[in-house]
């Protein structure tokens, strides 16, 4: 390239910076402002109650051909291992180290065997696949607006346990429920440490052909049944706390 060629082209650049409008000075902070500010004024107009969200919640999932259960601290693993056994199924994966998944192997019957991810997927694939007839997991936490599970995987209750087993059983506390996304985001400081694996989940596996026809379980459960505890310690604390 030429010298005089060189020139033009810098002076080209040079006249089109000189014309560019001026960044924006907004900075992180101040957007982040704006956007709360946003939502808590929408909040502000339909606020909602600990029963509003359990309410929004439950309607969002079961349109979504999602069973719902809501049961109390007492009641809901008793209730929950009669439902399994009725449903014909024989082999529950389970994290047996959390308190939810301790509770619910000790109400088990018999007939409905609790299995542990406890070995690298390559040595029992087919096992896993092929007989495991369910898997139980404890949401951290749910957002009423959109019926939605928000789950954290980790070594002792994987992505698979949610995602192979044809049933998906999912156990959320009540006082968890957030309004929405934003709600959740700000209460639990996903900013300060997101999780390495998020997940969240609105209804059972689903998906359409070229026709248009809903088949359920293509990609994940066909099933998917959404335990909610509620008792009143629970929505005593909810409704002074940051599940907004």
């Amino acid at each position: 390239m030429s010298v005089d060629s060189m020139s033009a082209r810098t002076r080209m650049l040079e006249r089109l910076r000189g014309h560019a409008p001026a960044a924006p000075a907004t900075t992180v902070e101040a957007l982040d402002a704006r956007i709360d500010a946003h939502f808590a004024e929408r909040r502000a107009h339909a606020p909602l109650a600990l029963n509003d969200r359990i309410a929004q919640f439950r309607s969002m999932l079961e349109a979504a051909h999602a069973e719902v259960i809501c049961a109390s601290t007492a009641t809901w693993a008793a209730d929950l291992a009669r439902r399994l056994a009725a449903a014909g199924v024989r082999n529950l994966l389970l994290d047996s180290t959390c308190a939810e998944g301790q509770a619910l192997m000790a109400a088990l019957p018999a007939a409905v065997q609790a299995r542990s991810y406890a070995q690298p997927i390559e040595q029992w694939k087919s096992e896993l696949f092929d007989t495991i007839d369910a898997g139980f997991t404890v949401a951290r936490s749910g957002l009423a607006a959109t019926g939605t599970l928000v789950v954290v995987p980790d070594a002792n209750a994987p992505r698979t346990v949610s995602l192979v087993p044809p049933l998906h059983v999912a156990l959320i506390h009540a006082c968890t429920l957030h309004a929405d996304l934003h709600a959740a985001v700000a209460a639990e400081r996903w900013r300060d440490g997101m999780p390495t694996n998020l997940v969240m989940i609105s209804g059972p596996s689903k998906t359409s052909d070229i026709q248009q026809t809903t088949a359920y379980g293509a990609h994940g459960p066909r099933a998917l049944w959404v335990v909610v505890v509620t008792d009143e310690d629970h929505e005593t604390s909810a409704q002074h706390g940051d599940a907004q």
